[in-house]
């Protein structure tokens, strides 16, 4: 068996140089004389740990020092509730900017806690354009404005960051979290399950402003407050530990390759390889988004005939090119271009594709 080119849109691949490190330290990590998920996470080896992760996020993200650092669990779906019990006092309501399949769910979720205003909607679309700046009907007395930077299923990606005024704009960064620099000030609150460019899944992030976490809302247990993970250091209860060191590895690996910086650059290059050999297929293969909006994250494309998408499923996964298949309520493929994903990845399936093309065409 050898590992291949894996387009999974999450859990995703995870960088090699990473995964080599955690097999190592598998059985003892540092001086532990244990591994690292067998140890206390109140011991004071793992609680510097959590240190130095959030101290190497802060510097890799720029994340200002009025901002708190959360590592939670429950994935970014989970805080699709939460974030509205702890933003949001009963009887108040929220702005939601709907562009696909995960900013309409994060406002269904929200809903038994917050009034939901649709301030924008991309469905008329069926979301292949983002909703048009113009017609954004944001209220000045909301609690929050929640938006979906990149979505996932329906591949489009906001080139920019709304303006929002004075209200807390927040955002859920799954699939694009540290994947280019980010100007943690322009929001309110941050948040991103971590299974796509952060490490595996079980692990959530959330950067949210600290006057964010004194709101007066509703009564909760605890363990729904975010106030009540942030005085405990995200060790209220028992976290993943594992996948808390995992982040930390792949933070490092990051930063080992330039950066954030160098990060966007490599992620473009990868993206317009790809959409330029769709656009160049002479109609073989097709993305239907509009071409400003188009993710550089997760691409989903449509073969000519989709009798062929089995053919090409089964051929691909045979060409080693994993996880091509495109989400049940799209069909077609996708192809999902994570930090984790090389250029050469990227070249092998655009040479299978055409490739594929010669042969079925």
């Amino acid at each position: 068996m050898s590992r291949t080119w894996n387009f999974a849109a999450g859990p995703a691949a995870m960088p090699e140089e990473v995964l080599r490190q955690a097999q190592a330290e598998l059985l003892e990590w540092r001086d532990a004389r244990a591994s690292v998920m067998e140890i206390s996470h109140r011991s004071k080896a793992f609680m510097a740990l959590a240190a130095e992760i959030e101290s190497d996020l802060r510097g890799l993200a720029a994340i200002p020092a009025h901002y708190k650092v959360l590592f939670l669990q429950g994935g970014a779906t989970l805080q699709f509730a939460l974030l509205a019990m702890n933003l949001a006092a009963p009887g108040q309501h929220a702005d939601y900017v709907l562009s696909g399949h995960w900013g309409e769910k994060a406002a269904r979720e929200a809903a038994p806690y917050v009034e939901v205003r649709i301030a924008a909607d991309a469905r008329a679309s069926q979301y292949r354009a983002l909703p048009p700046r113009a017609d954004w009907l944001l209220d000045s007395g909301a609690a929050y404005v929640h938006y979906t930077p990149n979505e996932t299923i329906h591949g489009l990606e906001f080139a920019d960051i709304p303006e929002v005024g004075s209200v807390p704009l927040v955002a859920d960064f799954s699939s694009s979290i540290l994947s280019a620099p980010l100007d943690v000030t322009r929001f309110g609150m941050i948040y991103a399950g971590a299974q796509k460019n952060i490490g595996p899944s079980g692990l959530t992030l959330l950067i949210i402003r600290e006057d964010l976490l004194t709101r007066a809302t509703r009564p909760m247990a605890g363990i729904f407050r975010y106030a009540e993970h942030a005085a405990h250091e995200s060790m209220l209860n028992t976290p993943n530990t594992f996948g808390w060191y995992l982040a930390g590895l792949t933070l490092q690996w990051i930063a080992r390759c330039g950066g954030l910086a160098a990060m966007a650059v490599r992620n473009r290059r990868k993206a317009d390889t790809l959409y330029a050999a769709i656009d160049g297929s002479g109609g073989y293969y097709r993305n239907p988004v509009d071409a400003s909006a188009r993710s550089r994250m997760n691409i989903p494309f449509f073969l000519h005939d989709a009798r062929l998408d089995s053919v090409f499923l089964r051929e691909s996964e045979q060409a080693g090119l994993l996880a091509l298949k495109g989400h049940r309520a799209l069909g077609g493929m996708r192809a999902s271009l994570y930090n984790a994903m090389p250029q050469e990845g990227v070249e092998a399936l655009v040479a299978f594709m055409q490739d594929f093309n010669k042969r079925h065409g």
